[in-house]
């Protein structure tokens, strides 16, 4: 125990760490919040958009995937998001373990600063784990929207319109002008 106590650095580090990761980990909570609050925007305009076409319509189908392809974005959104948190708490947990274990260092208990250091290890090692997850299913949410936006430019170029005109219809109402634009 002797060089842990006697290395300022070696504590610093133990708690330093895990409140790095938990920044990080809070800033791709709010990131994958941000996300999911976009995907639900976009499925309440995709559904009152479905809401207006007849049942048997055939332009229906293209809506009916998207509103699809959005579902499936929400599933690892959501997903990624639990992740994240549960990873947000691990790492402020291991960070308190920390905290503890060098008391517990300077006090000369070393059967108590072994189980501080396996259930640091432990908490950490779980924090990580979910970061990761989480962030590989940002990956997957990311490539489904990256599909998606591809799909609606063809649709778009494919029906000559040049734009998503279908999915976002656009009045002079809600384009601000040169002035307002200029003004902000």
């Amino acid at each position: 125990m002797t060089p842990f106590v006697d290395n300022p650095f070696a504590v610093l580090t133990t708690v330093v760490a895990p409140a790095v990761l938990t920044n990080a980990c809070s800033v791709l909570c709010l990131g994958t919040s941000n996300r999911i609050a976009r995907v639900v925007d976009r499925s309440r305009v995709v559904a009152d958009h479905l809401k207006a076409l007849a049942a048997n319509s055939p332009e229906r189908r293209p809506w009916e995937q998207q509103l699809d392809g959005l579902r499936a974005r929400a599933r690892y959104l959501f997903w990624a998001l639990r992740l994240l948190y549960a990873s947000l708490g691990a790492f402020a947990a291991a960070a308190l373990v920390a905290v503890l274990g060098s008391v517990i260092a300077a006090s000369d208990l070393p059967y108590a600063f072994r189980v501080a250091a396996i259930l640091g290890l432990a908490v950490g090692t779980v924090g990580v784990g979910g970061l990761a997850a989480g962030c590989l299913l940002m990956v997957q949410e990311v490539r489904l929207a990256l599909k998606q936006t591809a799909d609606e430019a063809e649709d778009a170029m494919a029906s000559g319109s040049g734009g998503l005109v279908r999915a976002w219809p656009v009045s002079s109402a809600t384009i601000p002008s040169e002035e307002a634009a200029v003004s902000r």
